[in-house]
C-alpha cells in the first residue's frame, strides 16, 4: 500500500467518525456509543459548534477534501507530484493544529474527553506523519533525478 493510499484510508475512517458525530449533533442519533470519557458532554458543549456549524460537520469537509486529494495523488501524472505531497502536508498539518486546539478545549475548558474526537486527532496526526514521509520521498526522488524545486 502506498503512502497516499494509506492517507486515503485514514481519511475514510475519519470521515466515518465525523459523519457519526454530526448525526448525533444534528439529532439524527439519540445517543453516542462512548465507552471512555464523556462524548455527549463534549458534543453538547458550546465549543462543538464553529461558525454556525457542528465541528464534526467541518470534519466531514476536511476528511472529504483529504480523501479526494490523496486519491487524486494516485492518478496518472499526479502520482509523482511533489505538489500533491505538499498539499497533503499542509492540509493534514492544519488538521493537527485544529485537533490540538479541540483537545486543549476538551482537557482544560470542557473538562471532558470524547473518545471519537481523540481517535480523529490520532488519525489526522498519523496522516500528517505519512504525508510528511511522502513529501520527503518525492523531494529525494526529484533531487536524485535533478528535477529543479518548482514548489
Amino acid at each position: 500500500m502506498s503512502k497516499r493510499q494509506f492517507v486515503a484510508l485514514l481519511a475514510l475512517l475519519g470521515l466515518l467518525i465525523a459523519i457519526y458525530l454530526t448525526l448525533y449533533k444534528t439529532g439524527a442519533i439519540a445517543e453516542l456509543a462512548c465507552t471512555t470519557g464523556s462524548c455527549e458532554t463534549v458534543q453538547m458543549s458550546r465549543w462543538a459548534t464553529f461558525l454556525g456549524l457542528p465541528v464534526a460537520a467541518w470534519g466531514i469537509v476536511f476528511y472529504v477534501v483529504l480523501l479526494a486529494l490523496a486519491l487524486s495523488g494516485l492518478q496518472g501524472s499526479l502520482a509523482e507530484s511533489r505538489g500533491v505531497s505538499l498539499a497533503l502536508v499542509a492540509l493534514t498539518g492544519w488538521g493537527v493544529i485544529f485537533s490540538a486546539w479541540l483537545t486543549y478545549l476538551e482537557l482544560f475548558v470542557i473538562h471532558a474527553i470524547c473518545q471519537w474526537c481523540v481517535v480523529s486527532a490520532i488519525l489526522v496526526t498519523i496522516a500528517f506523519a505519512i504525508s510528511w514521509l511522502d513529501l520527503r520521498d518525492h523531494s529525494r526522488t526529484d533531487a536524485a533525478l535533478g528535477v529543479p524545486d518548482s514548489t
